[in-house]
């Protein structure tokens, strides 16, 4: 645990205070926050402690841990080495074995009741946990013994958020969430398979400054989690214009159609991957051609097929309707801008002809 702060920190490494500004700029905007809050997230990370972070993986493929280390704002060495304190990872520390556990239980203690826990992957509890085990101890004991000394707990990954693929049936592991395990701290879900590096990165620093930030009713980030993927997707337009692809090679998806009936779930899904999107920015599932698969709901492995419609029993979601809807839409859309234009149009005549029955000034 080190009582400097960022702001010394990024000084004693030789950087500016206008690189300071720039870092501080990448982060409000990845975290969209407006300009009031983004002047009071810099003054506070001027003066914010850096937290002491530790990383646990248990049933994982660490996909999430691959997300973090592309992540562009902040970058991942900027991160681990100016930004936070990150006193245990078993991937990504050079100490291993006695020495690794030694690391970790020493920031533990240093900083016990302050430290962020991060935790990357589903917990399972069949047979005593015996499923996964780390340094002699269940996940189960360990993820327990260290969230007892957390200010907060950080699941990354629909894995430890929901319960990912672990979880899915018929789940013989007796796999859990990490919400299920971790009661009397505040849990931050951070959903994805994986999440988006800079979504991870930004909650982090978030809580750095602000503490836990507003959640949804999954306990994830507003920020990032506020809204649909079909909510702000590129391709809604065709989707209210009701202009679906077929198939993944036909001229439809060659024009950049929405993939609906290809099984795409953006409209159930909450993420930030329209906006934020992956690589620094580059792209996302559904500019790439393919369509969204929910990773970041829960139980988004068992809800059915990737490449099946949406449906529900009541057919809100069915093809028929989403399609009728969504040209009904696009009609209703045309009616309303023609009626807007010649409400328009009557409006200019009738203040020209106001304009030609008044008398002129004769000095003008």
């Amino acid at each position: 645990m080190t009582d400097e702060t960022i702001r010394d920190v990024l000084t004693r490494r030789g950087l500016s205070r206008r690189a300071f500004l720039q870092v501080c700029a990448s982060v409000t905007a990845a975290l969209a926050l407006s300009p009031a809050e983004a002047a009071d997230m810099t003054k506070r990370l001027e003066t914010a402690e850096r937290p002491t972070v530790i990383y646990l993986s248990y049933q994982e493929c660490t996909g999430c841990l691959e997300s973090l280390t592309r992540s562009f704002s902040p970058g991942i060495a900027s991160l681990i080495f100016n930004d936070i304190s990150l006193a245990y990872n078993d991937t990504l520390q050079a100490a291993a074995g006695q020495a690794a556990e030694t690391a970790k239980d020493t920031a533990m203690k240093n900083a016990w009741g302050k430290y962020v826990l991060v935790v990357d992957g589903s917990v399972p509890l069949a047979q005593n946990g015996a499923y996964c085990a780390v340094a002699g101890r269940s996940a189960v004991s360990d993820l327990k013994r260290a969230a007892g000394g957390a200010a907060a707990v950080v699941a990354v990954g629909t894995c430890a958020a929901f319960g990912g693929l672990p979880y899915a049936a018929p789940n013989p592991t007796g796999a859990v969430p990490v919400s299920e395990i971790v009661r009397d701290r505040p849990v931050i879900n951070i959903s994805g398979c994986p999440p988006i590096a800079e979504v991870i990165t930004g909650v982090i620093l978030y809580y750095t400054t602000f503490g836990v930030p507003a959640l949804d009713h999954l306990h994830r980030p507003m920020n990032f989690y506020g809204n649909t993927i079909h909510d702000r997707c590129y391709r809604r337009p065709f989707y209210d214009r009701g202009m679906f692809a077929k198939t993944f090679d036909d001229e439809g998806a060659r024009q950049g159609w929405c993939l609906f009936e290809l099984g795409c779930k953006g409209p159930i899904t909450h993420n930030a991957c329209p906006t934020t999107k992956w690589n620094g920015g580059t792209s996302y599932p559904i500019e790439s051609g393919h369509p969204c698969l929910g990773c970041s709901e829960p139980g988004f492995w068992d809800k059915g097929g990737f490449y099946k419609a949406l449906s529900t029993p009541t057919g809100h979601w069915s093809r028929t309707g989403v399609v009728s809807g969504a040209v009904a839409a696009g009609v209703a859309a045309g009616l309303s801008t023609a009626a807007v234009a010649r409400a328009r149009q009557g409006r200019a005549q009738k203040k020209a002809a106001s304009a030609d029955s008044e008398p002129k000034n004769p000095t003008s």
